[in-house]
């Protein structure tokens, strides 16, 4: 199936080789791609780094897109790749949490004023800022990035039961650490 892509015209152009072309794409994708490896690695400059391979891949690799995606869900998955190459070169393997505990989904979800909204997104920036990365990686692509079990473990080279595993520990850990920093501010 081929989807409709709106920036169709201007990737032909850049397998062509036309230079105006090649900035174009990269100004239309480079936030969006550079925020999906920010959130991916955890640090901007390293997320600049991972966006900067990620495009001269894609630059060089145009003949490998089959227009069966956008170029922007090709492009965003250099992007992941490219980022769990870079944690999983910088970090042995998965790091694991030990003991998973369950906990009540069922609480009443807490009323934000805007200042409290923007100071609990930070906490919860900071928080996953925290786990370790293969947690992270696997928090990041399903929850931010809208990937399911199955696509994570084809991306990461894990189990599907290892990807939902790693998805329940993150999300605990990120509560136990937000649950420590409130503890903390008062």
């Amino acid at each position: 199936m081929e989807y409709t892509d709106l920036h169709r015209d201007l990737i032909e152009q850049c397998r062509r080789g036309e230079r105006n072309a090649f900035r174009e794409v990269y100004r239309l994708y480079s936030k969006s791609m550079f925020n999906v490896a920010l959130r991916m690695t955890g640090m901007a400059h390293i997320a600049e780094d991972v966006l900067q391979e990620a495009f001269a891949d894609a630059f060089t690799s145009l003949d490998k897109f089959r227009n069966d995606s956008t170029f922007g869900a090709w492009l965003k998955r250099i992007v992941v790749f490219k980022s769990y190459d870079y944690l999983n070169s910088r970090v042995a393997g998965f790091e694991f949490l030990e003991d998973m505990e369950q906990y009540d989904s069922s609480e009443p979800e807490p009323e934000f004023s805007e200042e409290q909204l923007a100071n609990e997104v930070k906490r919860i920036k900071e928080a996953v800022a925290k786990l370790p990365a293969g947690s992270r990686t696997v928090l990041t692509l399903y929850l931010f990035e809208g990937y399911d079990h199955e696509e994570i473990s084809q991306i990461l080279g894990i189990s599907e039961s290892t990807s939902k595993t790693q998805y329940m520990r993150a999300k605990q850990k990120v509560k136990e650490l937000l649950t420590q920093s409130h503890s903390h501010e008062r």
